[in-house]
């Protein structure tokens, strides 16, 4: 019996998707989870307005943790629960989360896998994809798991605990106190709490292979070593000024310092968006460090948003190549990552994206004071919501939310968060006509 040659010997049709498909495959499944996400809200007349309630969803499922909700406090458990679901799926990606689920998209589901978990070095745990996704899965719930246990140790109640379990390990930040972490008075959970925003803003591959006992590969990761040194550098400068104040900001001594310095270092890099202190009141040198972490975001194949450090990475190296370039005309030189040559190609993709990422920035930013917002409050919401971050500073600081914010801002901030989380490309590839030559 003779089979059509897409047809296999099972008599299933096999199923094959482009980049092109896949992109718009990508956009599409993001954008109606986030509309089937934004129903709870609208239904339950809370959210002001349809605009409002897919706002919300938006921020939900982009891990971005930025409310329309003034009291959050006064919303019912099953909106809290809801909201942290959505942030808790985000996380790791609706899309990695399907390809495990659905591996007849064969091809098609590492096209999917690499837009939503990007990285210039796209290193698979294993040959097979659906394989790789369920062991990220299986890592995520285990780190979420023991966040749940120890903010439960640390005096939260279960269901607050998981909540925010799925809130931190997720990066999105969605709390169930107005006062977020700072409500707790805990400096345990700060402690907990601030551990488990740097696992997640780091890469899960790498974290994955160092479980299996491949430490070298850490210590040979040029992103993991720059992350570790923004956390040491930018902890240190904000501890610095908020102890060498007269009288000092926290004046419990050096330990409350360095907690609070690393937490919202955490919070901002990792692209959580929690606060345990209203950082608007620190000194201006703290609240400089934490305004340039907006910036940075977290590793690549995390669950972070943001630049990601792997491009910054790319870039300073590039940086210093061309001051060598000025001193040896003659001489070449190429980009070193993870001790090996890299290629130019991951410069010219990394230099590319930070420019499209300025230039989506400046537009929310614009799109923002059309309704009357100072310029550093624009920036400052565009920031947080291209980076998926939730809280900067400003108006848009701890404690504040969108539901001041006019429902054609909240629009356009949700095609933003969407495009932030997809990393831009696979949104903005629609607004090319060699894209629909294809």
């Amino acid at each position: 019996m003779k089979y059509p040659a897409d047809i296999p010997a099972t008599g299933k049709r096999a199923i094959t998707f482009t980049s092109a498909n896949g992109f718009l495959i990508v956009f599409l499944a993001c954008a109606g989870i986030c509309v089937m996400g934004a129903v709870p809200y609208y239904l339950s007349g809370r959210a002001g307005s349809f605009g409002g309630a897919l706002f919300e969803s938006v921020s939900g499922f982009t891990t971005t943790g930025a409310t329309v909700f003034p009291d959050v406090e006064r919303l019912p458990r099953s909106l809290l629960l809801w909201r942290a679901v959505t942030n808790w799926l985000g996380g790791m990606g609706i899309v990695v989360f399907s390809a495990a689920l659905l591996p007849r998209l064969g091809s098609g589901a590492f096209q999917r896998i690499r837009a939503e978990a990007p990285g210039h070095e796209r290193d698979r745990v294993t040959p097979r994809i659906t394989a790789a996704a369920k062991q990220l899965w299986l890592l995520y719930t285990a780190l979420t798991a023991c966040d749940l246990l120890l903010l439960r140790l640390g005096g939260m109640n279960w269901f607050e605990s998981t909540l925010h379990a799925f809130s931190t390990m997720s990066t999105g930040g969605f709390s169930s106190r107005n006062g977020s972490i700072a409500a707790f008075h805990s400096p345990f959970i700060e402690w907990v709490t601030g551990i488990f925003m740097l696992l997640a803003g780091f890469n899960f591959s790498l974290m994955y292979r160092l479980l299996k006992g491949k430490a070298g590969d850490l210590l040979r990761n040029s992103e993991a070593r720059a992350y570790g040194f923004i956390i040491l550098i930018a902890t240190g400068l904000i501890a610095f000024s908020l102890l060498s104040g007269s009288p000092p900001v926290l004046g419990d001594g050096l330990g409350p310092g360095i907690r609070r310095a690393l937490f919202h270092t955490a919070s901002i890099l990792s692209t959580t968006g929690f606060a345990a202190s209203d950082y608007n009141l620190w000194p201006p040198l703290a609240g400089a460090c934490l305004f340039f972490l907006l910036f940075i975001g977290g590793c690549s194949g995390s669950a972070a948003g943001g630049v990601k450090v792997i491009r910054h990475v790319l870039l300073c190296k590039q940086a210093g190549n061309e001051m060598k370039r000025l001193l040896y005309p003659r001489g070449v030189f190429s980009v070193q990552l993870n001790r090996k040559e890299g290629r130019k190609d991951l410069v010219y993709g990394a230099a590319a994206f930070v420019f499209l990422y300025f230039v989506m920035a400046a537009a929310a930013a614009l799109l923002v004071s059309s309704a009357g917002f100072d310029l550093f409050s624009s920036l400052n919401a565009a920031l947080i919501s291209l980076g998926n971050i939730g809280s900067g500073l400003g108006s848009f600081g701890p404690g504040s939310n969108f539901a001041q914010v006019p429902d054609y801002v909240k629009w356009g901030l949700s095609f933003i968060m969407i495009a932030g989380r997809l990393e831009l490309w696979t949104v903005l590839v629609f607004f090319s006509r060699e894209y629909w030559r294809q």
